[in-house]
């Protein structure tokens, strides 16, 4: 249950986080906020402020933040209304909620690796006798990995996860060995039954000092990025279905799978610690999803912020808002029918399981 618990409180978090982003750039730029929202749904508590509403909610899956004149123009429109302000204060406004994510998963993940010896490195330092592929024209002592199948590798993590994705299939594998790059095509093999790309080889430690804990942590939140796009072109190969899609029901069922798998092997903190750093990467899979172009996402009101400042440089008419509007709401009801979905898939997932 204490999972459970922390898992809702973490997602609350990560909107609390998003929408407080877009708070404080409407606010610097003197937006007038009518409603900052924490949740969905019947409000439990609630304050009035000066001008603003700030009130949690029932439902801890969402929140807004409500500017003034957000969604249309009036024949005499606010000069503190969100429509009324300069494209580029808009366009700040609505990509400042996906900013605040990303500066809050770095955050969480420099926070927890504070206290870490050592970061593992993508040089070898050792090949088991064993190994099949070493030698001048594969694998050596020394060799630093640099790319596998065109992804560039920082950390010891990324070796991991590529030889994970790509494992039983033929891999491109880029090396630097004294200042040149050099490539070889990986075999798949097993030795004993047991694929042993992974297992066969020593990889040099890096020291974590203040700077290269930033460096790494600055590097995980590049990595939760890369993962959601690959995720994403798996989509489109058809290699993950929309079944494997995870709701918020879904995502907390997950973390606390992964809270219960830690605590046995392991601790409650530690339990609690990976909890957290999931949240992070939840963070980042928020931040990036509300900045693709898509209708009633940020992104997709950025994306008609540009393309509507293009359209009328062209026809040197100003358009009505009004049909973004439509365009938005259309969607936004998809979007509804879609989350409405996902959650059946994430209660029926938990209950055949």
């Amino acid at each position: 249950m204490l999972f459970i618990i922390l898992a809702i409180l973490a997602f609350g978090v990560i909107i609390a986080i998003h929408e407080l982003g877009h708070f404080l750039s409407a606010r610097i730029f003197n937006v007038k906020v009518n409603e900052f929202a924490i949740g969905m749904g019947p409000k439990l508590l609630k304050y009035q402020g000066k001008e603003t509403l700030y009130s949690l909610r029932a439902v801890p899956f969402g929140g807004f933040c409500s500017m003034e004149g957000e969604h249309e123009e009036g024949e005499e429109p606010d000069p503190r209304s969100f429509l009324s302000q300069k494209r580029w204060k808009r366009i700040v406004i609505l990509a400042s909620g996906s900013i605040a994510n990303f500066i809050a998963a770095f955050i969480i993940v420099l926070i927890l690796h504070a206290g870490v010896d050592s970061f593992g490195g993508t040089t070898l330092t050792n090949v088991v006798d064993r190994f099949p592929e070493q030698g001048p024209s594969e694998l050596m002592a020394g060799d630093r990995f640099v790319a596998m199948n065109g992804e560039r590798l920082f950390y010891h993590d990324d070796f991991i996860l590529f030889s994970q994705l790509n494992a039983g299939n033929p891999l491109t594998v880029t090396l630097e060995r004294n200042g040149e790059l050099i490539e070889y095509e990986r075999r798949s093999y097993l030795v004993d039954g047991v694929e042993e790309f992974r297992y066969s080889l020593s990889f040099d430690r890096i020291d974590a000092n203040l700077w290269e804990t930033i460096k790494y942590s600055g590097y995980q939140t590049y990595s939760f990025v890369r993962m959601i796009r690959l995720s994403i072109a798996m989509m489109v190969s058809g290699a993950i279905g929309i079944g494997d899609f995870a709701g918020p029901v879904g995502i907390i069922d997950t973390m606390n799978t992964i809270g219960h798998q830690v605590q046995e092997n392991e601790s409650t903190t530690a339990a609690i610690g990976s909890i957290v750093f999931f949240t992070a990467f939840i963070g980042v899979n928020v931040a990036v999803i509300n900045l693709l172009p898509i209708p009633a996402m940020d992104g997709g009101r950025i994306f008609f912020t540009v393309l509507t400042w293009i359209i009328e440089k062209i026809t040197r008419k100003r358009l009505d808002p009004k049909y973004e509007g439509y365009i938005n709401t259309t969607v936004f009801v998809l979007l509804i029918g879609f989350m409405i979905f996902i959650l059946y898939n994430d209660v029926a997932r938990i209950i055949t399981r």
